[in-house]
């Protein structure tokens, strides 16, 4: 657009010049590690902002980038929102604490490792009893293609159609990893919902992003009857949008609203 005297406008800037966020690369194993608890840490506050946090129900588990069959996790019974890096805990596959102060819930560790164990491509792994998750699986549904959001979920969950109660059966934790296959996403039925992904960020932005088409399934079909996008359309947007990188970019504003806001995460 042309100003009053007809003068052209300066010319764009280069794109190397502008800033677009990537996943960072990590010069040794300790900063990578220090990395991934400052994400896990931020994550829990998020999921505290957001209401999904349900009693001493809800982790998110992260692998440590050296010893990779110990898995960091938020300690047993401390709120979301009070969670720093410091507070957290590393066990391994069989639940051991082996750094920090805190019990591990048993229940949710068991699932969570069998889970890491039959994906070694998966460095988060999120679970919580969140409302609308919880109700979607008390239906034992899975997302429909109904928004662009929904489709990055197209054929790329499942549904694990069993209830046992609450369990540290590390079959049942087998059971569920089985279910979930080579998928990022699993309603676990009269449960809750379950991601995975090759960053705490990308784990993290799947599970809010499905507990809000959960909400937004119920609220649809609650109204009438949701229009489906169709096969061709929704695999599309799959392809676009279902990629763990493309998680990890939608992720990013909350990461810098939390880790901005309440820098004592760090600690």
């Amino acid at each position: 657009m042309h100003g009053t005297s007809g003068a052209a406008p300066p010319p764009p800037r280069p794109l190397d010049k502008l800033q677009f966020a990537m996943p960072p690369m990590h010069e040794s194993v300790a900063d990578e590690r220090r990395h991934r608890k400052e994400r896990l840490a931020g994550a829990l506050r998020i999921f505290g902002r957001n209401g999904l946090e349900d009693g001493v129900s809800g982790h998110i588990t992260a692998r440590d980038p050296e010893f990779t069959d110990c898995f960091w996790v938020n300690p047993f019974g401390l709120p979301f929102r009070h969670v720093t890096v410091s507070d957290l805990v590393l066990a391994n596959a069989d639940g051991q604490v082996i750094e920090g102060s805190y019990h591990v819930n048993q229940a949710a560790f068991t699932v969570h490792s069998q889970v890491h164990a039959a994906r070694p491509d998966v460095v988060a792994v999120a679970h919580c009893h969140s409302v609308y998750g919880r109700a979607l699986a008390a239906l034992g549904e899975l997302l429909d293609p109904i928004t662009q959001e929904s489709c990055a979920f197209y054929e790329d969950h499942a549904l694990y159609d069993s209830y046992s109660g609450v369990s540290v059966d590390a079959e049942e934790g087998r059971r569920i990893a089985a279910a979930l296959g080579s998928r990022k996403a699993l309603v676990l039925r009269n449960h809750g919902l379950l991601t995975v992904g090759d960053s705490v960020d990308a784990a993290a932005w799947w599970f809010l992003s499905m507990e809000r088409c959960c909400q937004v399934q119920l609220t649809a079909k609650a109204a009438g009857r949701p229009v489906l996008i169709d096969h061709q359309r929704a695999a599309a947007t799959w392809e676009q949008l279902g990629g763990d990188l493309m998680a990890w970019i939608n992720y990013q504003p909350m990461w810098r609203e939390i880790s901005r806001g309440e820098p004592d995460l760090l600690d």
